[in-house]
């Protein structure tokens, strides 16, 4: 074992973790880990701490400079009100996936896509072209497509759920229904309170979830024309009822707050235990820092990107978009990497 391989007993409270919680979720995604490392032992039978203190050893994530610390930011499963049809205040829709949208880059990987386009435009004649940005799209470029489904009430709510990726949608008549991920348009992701801060509008400490929503809503036309500024789209479907089913990451693994984690998944295979060590965030149980947690790396997203990067699901509505959007902290990654195959990274 190297110098940089360490026992998972070793970690930044390790011992003070609630492992059988991050357990439970990793069970969800075995089965995708173990088509990377066939010689691991199901987790059947035996409690979490033996479990991964005999099976795993702790491989710091590294960025490319040697740096040991990145960012981790947090997501989650808003809820908003909708309409099948659009009607009133219903006047924003999800589209769901164009028939004419052909994937370049497999979507667990789309994170890692750098500049290029993972989706394009195949024409009748076989021939690709760059996919409407969200400008073009928003103007009407696909109406007559029929590829509404839904209908939203507020335009900046809309644009977060394309962030976040999936929601709850709470019905005008009276039931709910959840929208995930279907496909993007293939346009590279910018980030708004990135360009915020560029252009010295908030500070970056200042920078949240509610501060950006509520610069974007102060001035309607302004905070529209702001948005287009990122030309990624995404499309929707829907996952069904939401007394039935759990919001799910990118391979339909059911979430768990405060146990599934976004990944590069370039970097860090999906389905990997991960541990997240951050100084200065609380830890939601318990309301203090810091936060260490043995997490399972079972979603991507567009702006997660490099080996020393987390976006940490924080579960559905309530308080914890506000604690999602709050969470911008650099802290330490590590990936638990099974011991027959400690030597690969």
């Amino acid at each position: 074992m190297s110098a940089d391989k360490i026992q998972p007993s070793e970690l930044p409270g390790w011992t003070d973790d609630d492992l059988e919680a991050a357990l439970a979720a990793f069970r969800h995604s075995f089965q995708e880990i173990k088509t990377k490392y066939p010689s691991l032992s199901a987790p059947d039978g035996v409690a979490a701490r033996a479990y991964f203190d005999a099976n795993f050893v702790a491989c710091p994530a590294r960025a490319d400079d040697g740096h040991d610390t990145g960012l981790f930011t947090g997501y989650f499963e808003p809820v908003l009100k909708g309409s099948r049809r659009r009607h009133g205040s219903y006047q924003v829709p999800l589209l769901s996936r164009p028939g004419d949208l052909e994937t370049f880059v497999d979507d667990v990987l789309r994170a890692a896509a750098g500049p290029s386009l993972t989706h394009a435009r195949r024409l009748p004649d076989g021939r690709m072209e760059p996919y409407p940005t969200r400008r073009e799209i928003e103007q009407g470029c696909l109406d007559g497509m029929g590829l509404e489904f839904v209908f939203l009430e507020d335009a900046v709510d809309a644009y977060f759920l394309h962030v976040q990726g999936s929601g709850l949608i709470e019905l005008d008549d009276g039931t709910s229904i959840r929208v995930g991920y279907a496909a993007k348009n293939g346009h590279p992701y910018t980030s708004l309170g990135a360009e915020l801060i560029r252009l010295g509008e908030i500070t970056a400490d200042d920078m949240t979830l509610d501060r950006l929503a509520d610069w974007l809503r102060a001035d309607e036309p302004r905070g529209r024309e702001f948005m287009r500024r990122n030309a990624s789209y995404i499309f929707f479907e829907e996952a069904g009822a939401a007394d039935r089913v759990s919001p799910v990451g990118v391979r339909g693994i059911p979430l768990t707050a405060g146990r599934s984690l976004a990944v590069d998944a370039s970097y860090h295979p999906l389905g990997s235990a991960m541990f997240v060590s951050i100084a200065d965030l609380a830890d939601p149980d318990c309301g203090a820092a810091p936060f260490n947690r043995l997490m399972v790396a079972q979603d991507v997203g567009s702006a997660i990107r490099g080996p020393v990067r987390g976006d940490i699901f924080f579960g559905t509505g309530g308080d914890v978009g506000t604690r999602a959007g709050r969470t911008r902290h650099r802290g330490r990654l590590f990936r638990l990497v099974p011991k027959a195959d400690g030597e690969e990274q």
